[in-house]
């Protein structure tokens, strides 16, 4: 091994090959990157080219306010609906909180005034023009319409609706889709049966006082759908009431819910009464006693009222009252006539 690396020599034509190609890769490199080299930029050369900026100022024109008439067309200023514009309204207007001796902020950079919808575009002279632009497309109030008894006669159902204008994102308040329906009893086509479970069917709904049914909905989102709902209760409800049920027809008067004063024994010793005063001595059957008519006997019918308001109204003075005046009436008794003591 020993004289094999002794008599050992490297190629060395090969290894001055190499070197020399080093030597040209690198020198190549340098002159590539001299090529390449970026360009210096002279800023202050730059800024001597450059043209001094002329300033232009904008001549801002008056507000609309200080040329406007007393006597200008309003209409024409404000036509419409729009955000408030303090350069186009005469007025001196405020709105805003301030701490308490301070006040308010005025109408210019005012974003109070901005939110809230004003109705400057309604005013009375516009509304009249708006009315007379419109006036050609309405109908004439019918004639027949000239008292409110001829109204709740034609027309007995009342729907009552609100309007609420606010603003918000949403133009829709919760509150607008309430709707009420009144009508009065005395408008609908009921008998005594009919009369008696119509009332049971509405329940707390129908005042007394006033003879107004009254039905509200609000369980539905939109108004539209409410007034439809209301409609229908009053339908299902009038002709539920004159429906006859099977087991009906089997009540008695000791199961009736009301005092029938036609069914019961009062009417019958009335007939009976009338009949021997005027001599007559016939005996009537069950049937012939409930279709009597009683308007032939002198108060007749205002002491079946007075009887009928005592049994289902109850005792008070003014039914004892009521019903003492119809029985002297009924007799030809003289009337009781209360003093002022």
């Amino acid at each position: 091994m020993s004289l094999f690396f002794k008599n050992y020599k490297p190629n060395t034509s090969i290894y001055n090959r190499q070197v020399l190609w080093r030597c040209n890769s690198t020198t190549a490199t340098q002159n590539t990157e001299d090529e390449e080299e970026f360009r210096v930029l002279d800023i202050l050369k730059k800024r001597d080219r450059q043209q001094k900026r002329v300033v232009r100022r904008i001549e801002v024109q008056p507000d609309r306010t200080t040329k406007m008439k007393p006597d200008q067309n309003w209409g024409n200023v404000w036509p419409g609906p729009r955000s408030f514009h303090p350069a186009s309204v005469p007025l001196p207007l405020r709105q805003g909180y301030v701490p308490k001796g301070q006040a308010p902020p005025g109408k210019y950079a005012n974003a109070e005034l901005m939110k809230i919808p004003n109705f400057l575009h309604l005013t009375p002279p516009v509304i009249k023009t708006q009315c007379e632009a419109i006036k050609k497309f309405c109908t004439e109030w019918p004639k027949l319409l000239n008292s409110e008894e001829a109204i709740e006669k034609h027309y007995p159902v009342e729907i009552i609706t609100s309007d609420y204008c606010h603003g918000s994102p949403s133009i829709r308040n919760p509150l607008a889709r309430i709707v009420t329906l009144r009508i009065k009893l005395s408008s609908l086509n009921l008998d005594q049966h009919a009369r008696d479970k119509f009332l049971r069917i509405v329940g707390d709904r129908y005042n007394e006082t006033t003879d107004l049914v009254t039905l509200t909905a609000d369980r539905c989102p939109v108004r539209k759908q409410n007034l439809d709902y209301v409609n229908y209760l009053l339908t299902a409800s009038y002709h539920e009431a004159w429906t006859y049920e099977d087991w009906e027809t089997e009540k008695t008067e000791q199961d009736m819910e009301y005092y029938n004063w036609d069914n019961n024994a009062s009417k019958r010793s009335l007939v009976d009464w009338y009949l021997k005063v005027n001599n007559d001595d016939r005996s009537l059957t069950e049937e012939e006693y409930k279709a009597f008519d009683i308007s032939v006997i002198p108060h007749g019918v205002e002491y079946k009222d007075a009887v009928y308001s005592l049994m289902n109204d109850g005792e008070s003075d003014a039914t004892i009252k009521n019903y003492a005046t119809a029985v002297r009436k009924l007799l030809g008794l003289p009337v009781k006539v209360d003093r002022d003591v």
